[in-house]
């Protein structure tokens, strides 16, 4: 199973499950498509929008686990 980490790219983590889109948006990531999110970590993204990264990253966690059972 693959795990999510902070200074993961935006990006690489969407290429390895599109289905993460949501997720983000829900925590309040909405630029998705910028050129940003091909360069930026996730922890970078958080601290630029103000989010909670730990929030974030145990969601993505918690629903590639639950992909895996």
């Amino acid at each position: 199973m693959a795990k999510v980490t902070k200074d993961m790219i935006i990006a690489d983590v969407l290429r390895m499950d599109r289905e993460t889109a949501p997720i983000f948006m829900r925590h309040g990531l909405h630029c998705l498509g910028c050129p940003a999110s091909s360069m930026e970590s996730i922890a970078d993204a958080a601290m630029v929008h103000g989010l909670n990264v730990d929030a974030l990253i145990n969601d993505l966690n918690e629903y590639l686990a639950s992909k895996g059972e």
